[in-house]
């Protein structure tokens, strides 16, 4: 530990920085460099470093902890020498001084000129994971095995035409599923996932089998398509701009979030040398790569192959070109590769006698939104078909349309023109529009939140032994007035899910506009705190340099005790000579060092102020 104190204390204050961040640790702790060398050189955070070391960084640090002394000292020359006699490649054994700057960079060992230092700590863990974990050091600098590849007699043509069918159900199947949030929000249970009935809505509604549902929704969440409000889930309005976008543009968000959730190693890895992988042996060429990876590497691998699949970038487990790009970093250009292969957008649609309406392909998305506004989706897939309604008209009606803009809007549209029925229920529906009014109810009302008038008794009779509307609690108050203890939006949406001719008004009687399509603002993002700066503000805080220089001094001493280390000792004597003891620390305490002499073999207690400075023993003591 007290190597490694040193070493700390002497980095830049970036290039530390730059080595914390390689690691994982407690820092909640950590007062000064000695406390941060001990939890950098604890069980769990050696474990965590280890794992993540590839097969030649793993063979250069077996290497010279095999070959250090009692004190963990080697010689670089000595580690390529090993190497060699060990059979590794050349390219591995004179990359040796390299790697090894690596390892220090990530501080699991202590490079100085042509000698490095692998602390003790970090032997013991390699021992504790050899070989379970870790192979042994010969297998470990072996050459990789030779990579064979077969001859591909497979159309990749048609595996990226069959990976863009899949990518693009996956974004029409997402798209899906924010417009039934836009409709009717989701409820998060307290023991989490969603609710049983709004999983089935939303796996109907996406055309996702109900067991790919979860999959489906935590895409959504992580590209922040949905955001969470309280108990429900809704759309958000990152999740509308997306719906607003072409097939490509949607596309491309997905994959952005798919590899941005993958380990920077393991996607380079897999971008360098997906050509020559094949389904069967891409998890095994992985795990060979990264061989104590464990868990952080199986979990990656499964996100990286299941989700590829429905992304389009990878078809049964092998990959694809639009999949090496997106690893790579090139985006656009994957985006570009499964777009070619995309259906075509129409802008054009077939409206029939029997009120349904066909779309030949993928309607542009502004003309679909536009479209559901007053018609239902009845039929999702290449060929959509919408189907027009008393009561999706009258959907339309309570959003601001008119009769005169649905059918205009319709006429640009067709390609058939505006049938007779079609134009008839259009209009007969605008004329009924409003017949039941809801609106904020008066004062003397309260409870009451929401009175709902028609100038029909008749209507205003049904409406209160309606049983679908049981759950508004509707209470008759005259021959043309209802109450409810309800908000008046809630009353409105339940009026007209139940198909009835209802409108918002104001309190002057005029007609307002309600939207249903609630959307939830992106969570702000969290504050911008930098822990590793706020640990090196801490634990590089000077004060007076005498007093900082003394307190260094005590917590070698104290490291040295706990460690039951021997260390030469330079002591000032009154003459302004220096003298050197070999000591063994037993405590410090009230600014004074009580240890063992080994070569007087007596005890010594010295003021620290007379410390000059203290080093390791040499070693053949």
């Amino acid at each position: 530990m007290l190597e490694l104190a040193a070493r700390l204390r002497g980095l830049p204050r970036q290039e530390l920085a730059s080595a914390l961040q390689s690691r994982e640790f407690d820092a909640g702790g950590v007062r000064d460099l000695f406390d941060l060398a001990e939890v950098l050189l604890a069980p769990d955070s050696l474990d965590y470093a280890l794992t993540r070391l590839d097969r030649r960084h793993l063979a250069v640090l077996t290497t010279a902890s095999s070959v250090a002394d009692e004190h963990g000292d080697a010689l670089v020359v000595t580690v390529h020498a090993e190497l060699v006699q060990l059979g590794a490649s050349a390219e591995l054994s004179d990359a040796a001084p390299a790697l090894l700057d690596e390892l220090a960079g990530a501080l699991l060992v202590m490079r100085t000129d042509n000698r490095v230092h692998v602390p003790t700590a970090v032997t013991a863990r390699i021992a504790v994971h050899t070989p379970r974990d870790i192979p042994p050091v010969d297998e470990l600098a072996a050459p990789a095995p030779p990579v064979l590849v077969g001859v591909d007699d497979v159309d990749r043509s048609l595996l990226e035409r069959h990976a863009a069918e899949t990518a693009y159900a996956t974004v029409a199947a997402t798209a899906e599923l924010l417009a039934e949030l836009g409709t009717q929000p989701a409820r998060e249970l307290a023991k989490g996932g969603l609710a049983l009935p709004d999983s089935k809505r939303l796996a109907e509604s996406s055309g996702a089998a109900l067991e790919a549902l979860p999959r489906l929704f935590h895409r959504a969440d992580e590209a922040g398509l949905v955001v969470r409000d309280g108990a429900f889930w809704l759309e958000s309005d990152l999740g509308a701009e997306w719906t607003q976008q072409s097939a490509a543009a949607r596309w491309r968000r997905l994959a952005q979030c798919w590899r941005d959730r993958i380990p920077t190693p393991l996607r380079e890895l897999v971008a360098r040398r997906s050509e020559t992988l094949t389904a069967t042996d891409l998890r095994d060429d992985v795990r060979w790569f990264y061989p104590a990876g464990g868990r952080w590497i199986d979990e990656a691998l499964d996100r990286l192959v299941d989700d590829a699949e429905s992304l389009g970038l990878a078809v049964a487990g092998e990959p694809i070109e639009a999949g090496r790009l997106v690893l790579a970093g090139d985006i656009d250009r994957a985006a570009r590769t499964l777009a070619a292969h995309f259906p075509a957008q129409v802008d054009k649609v077939y409206v029939q006698h029997d009120l349904s309406i066909v779309s030949p392909g993928p309607l542009e998305p502004g003309l679909d939104a536009r479209l559901r506004g007053f018609a239902d989706v009845e039929g999702r897939d290449l060929a959509s078909t919408y189907r027009v309604s008393a009561a999706s008209v009258n959907r339309g009606l309570a959003a601001g349309e008119s009769s005169e803009s649905i059918l205009e809007f319709l006429g640009r549209l067709s390609l058939t023109g505006i049938p007779q029925p079609l134009a008839y229920l259009v209009a007969e529906a605008a004329a009924r529009f409003g017949s039941v009014r809801v609106a904020a109810a008066d004062e003397g009302d309260a409870p009451a939140r929401a009175a709902i008038r028609s100038d029909d008794e008749q209507l205003v009779r049904t409406l209160a032994v309606d049983q679908s509307l049981a759950s508004i609690g509707l209470r008759q108050t005259g021959p043309h007035r209802l109450l409810s203890r309800f908000m008046p939006d809630v009353v409105f949406w339940a009026l007209s899910d139940a198909k009835y001719p209802v409108a918002a008004e104001d309190a002057n009687g005029d007609i307002i506009r309600l939207r249903r399509h609630r959307l939830a603002p992106a969570p702000p993002p969290p504050p911008k705190t930098d822990p590793i700066a706020a640990l090196l503000d801490r634990v590089l805080a000077t004060g007076d340099e005498g007093a900082t220089e003394q307190a260094w001094l005590a917590r070698q001493l104290e490291a040295a005790a706990r460690a039951k280390e021997t260390l030469t000792v330079t002591v000032r004597m009154p003459g302004g000579q220096t003298a050197d003891y070999l000591l063994a620390p037993a405590s410090v305490a009230n600014g004074r060092l009580r240890a063992r002499d080994r070569k007087a073999d007596i005890e010594r207690t010295l003021p620290l102020s007379a410390i000059a400075a203290v080093s390791p023993a040499p070693t053949n003591v």
